[in-house]
């Protein structure tokens, strides 16, 4: 925002090489059939318009606050005018993407998001040799965006699932999801448990089950098969009654600790930093037993109407400093880890999100959408798979345990 004078340096550099490639490229006659699931091999001049679909927060272009803005730069040097479509939720940003009647250019995915439009086709392989910045982006960030040798997206933004307890309400540190699911520590601070709304929580509660039962042989806390997923229920079940918040938005549970009504939640890096910096007495905890995360990434439609300026717009995007305003103004790590060099992100805030630390990264265990096909395990089937639950399953698991 107080540096939009070098984001604007940056658009230039992208315009000028996309201009550069534009003068070799492929005009609009020789394009791809709509749909065609192949990435693109060169670009060609700009279209005039980008259609993106987003969760709220994801694209800015002042109407929030004047001094966020990371759209207009954009448009003036490339020519593309940039129109948002918002989702309220994932299911809602699946069912755009995957309408055939529509044409978005781009989506900014989950990891829920992302698995069920790449098993649909309803997003393109991207050439990552067409995105200036690609191999800036943290390895372990792309390579969770590669199937069958393509890749499907370009990394936007990152997190990790944490536990956050309260110093004054918790005589001693919690070191593990037991503090959060185990029947015993749970009803500690009953009525004081603040867990994130969402489907994939159901990892969290895993991870605490692979620990607890290792006859269930849980391996990977996304990919469960039914009698996993039947014990994880079981236990959030349980849990229930001495939840105090299933937060939705990230606002939620910070207000929930502000206020001195929760112990113990799992919260993101936000949360830990705006508390830590308003002088609240909380802790962030990385669990022992296993770290989850979760990415955002933009993927292009299978059915984009403006390939090349969905191109630029992945240019832009992964370029250090519309990532260190993404990451300001989101409250994330940016998926560039260039954004914390210069004079761009403070020092503390790189820190606290751990955008270069590539040691904890290895150790994250990212999200994936739930599928029922995965990994081989104890329940195999003559090709090697076993059979497991999808994210259709977890969904139903997860309202059945929380809200029924």
């Amino acid at each position: 925002m107080r540096r939009r004078s070098k984001a604007a340096a940056s658009v230039l550099a992208v315009a000028a090489m996309v201009g550069a490639l534009g003068g070799a490229c492929t005009g609009d006659d020789e394009r791809e059939p709509v749909g065609a699931m192949r990435a693109a091999s060169t670009l060609g001049p700009g279209e005039g318009a980008l259609n993106l679909v987003t969760l709220p927060g994801e694209v800015e272009a002042g109407g929030t606050d004047p001094r966020v803005d990371w759209v207009t730069p954009f448009q003036e040097r490339t020519g593309c005018k940039v129109s948002v479509k918002g989702a309220r939720n994932a299911q809602e940003l699946t069912e755009l993407m995957s309408n055939e009647s529509r044409r978005y250019d781009g989506v900014a995915a989950p990891p829920e998001v992302a698995g069920r439009l790449i098993e649909g086709k309803d997003v393109a392989p991207v050439n990552p040799d067409l995105v200036e910045g690609y191999k800036k982006l943290q390895p372990r960030l792309r390579a969770l965006l590669k199937k069958d040798d393509k890749v499907y997206g370009v990394p936007y933004v990152w997190g990790s699932n944490l536990l956050m307890y309260d110093t004054r309400a918790v005589d001693s540190a919690p070191s593990s999801w037991a503090a959060l699911f185990d029947p015993a520590q749970a009803a500690k601070h009953s009525g004081r448990l603040v867990i994130r709304d969402s489907p994939l929580t159901i990892a969290e509660a895993a991870l605490y089950l692979r620990s607890k039962n290792r006859k269930l042989k849980i391996s990977d806390p996304y990919s469960l098969t039914r009698r996993q997923l039947d014990e994880v229920i079981k236990i959030l079940v349980r849990q229930r009654p001495h939840v105090k918040e299933y937060w939705e938005l990230p606002a939620d549970a910070v207000s929930a600790f502000a206020g001195g009504g929760a112990a113990v939640g799992q919260v993101w890096p936000y949360q830990v930093d705006v508390l830590t910096r308003a002088g609240k007495p909380v802790q962030g905890v990385v669990p022992d037993g296993g770290v989850t995360g979760w990415m955002k990434a933009w993927m292009i439609g299978a059915r984009a109407q403006h390939p090349n300026c969905m191109y630029q717009w992945l240019q832009w995007t992964a370029s250090p400093d519309v990532q260190q305003q993404v990451a300001e103004w989101s409250g994330v790590a940016p998926a560039n880890p260039q954004a914390c060099t210069g004079d761009r992100l403070r020092a503390a805030f790189c820190n606290a999100y751990r955008v270069s630390d590539r040691d904890y990264l290895e150790k994250v265990i990212f999200a994936h959408t739930p599928s029922r096909e995965c990994g081989a395990g104890d329940e195999n089937d003559m090709n090697g798979r076993r059979d497991c639950t999808d994210y259709t399953e977890w969904t139903k698991a997860w309202i059945q345990a929380t809200k029924s």
